[in-house]
């Protein structure tokens, strides 16, 4: 790359995985090369003064934060997520799935009425730290609610506020 001595670090920040593989092939070339989620975590690994400490590792946390006893999910059978073909399935319907409605459908469907916490479903389906902006994953979920309600499905993505989201019946 142009005007990018040989001796230089460079450091790519790219929040979807989507983009840090964009970014490896446009800085490829690149002796030194660091390609990270967000500004703290390249602050974390050049250790430069400001982060906060870094806590020890810890076990990851349960998805869920609170199961709320409302009405029965009707049986997982009725609600299915064909990875293979990434579809969701309702009962002889079917409607395809963008790949990040699937991961984060997938989530939801696993444990139907559990709360999944943003930071939990941003790290499962994303792949990084939520960062608190949330119009990516409120875009995900106004998608998943049409295209259950385009099925008739008796579920919806629910949400906990300031919490996360769950599967809930309608």
């Amino acid at each position: 790359m142009r005007g990018i001595p040989a001796a230089s670090l460079v450091i790519g920040i790219a929040s979807s995985p989507a983009e840090r593989c964009h970014l490896a092939r446009l800085l490829g070339g690149s002796a030194a090369l660091l390609i990270v989620s967000s500004v703290e975590q390249a602050r974390e690994f050049l250790g430069v003064a400001g982060t906060p400490p870094t806590a020890p590792a810890t076990p990851p946390l349960p998805a869920a934060t609170a199961r709320v006893p409302e009405r029965p999910l009707p049986p997982p059978s009725d609600l299915a997520v064909d990875s293979d073909r990434r579809v969701l399935r309702w009962h002889d319907r079917e409607v395809a799935l963008t790949r990040l409605e699937h991961d984060f459908l997938l989530c939801l469907a696993d444990v139907p009425g559990q709360v999944w916490t943003y930071e939990r479903l941003h790290l499962e389906v994303w792949g990084n730290k939520h960062l608190g902006r949330g119009s990516d994953m409120h875009s995900v979920v106004r998608r998943l609610r049409r295209k259950l309600a385009r099925l008739n499905a008796a579920v919806t993505v629910h949400a906990v506020r300031g919490v996360g989201f769950r599967l809930a019946p309608v």
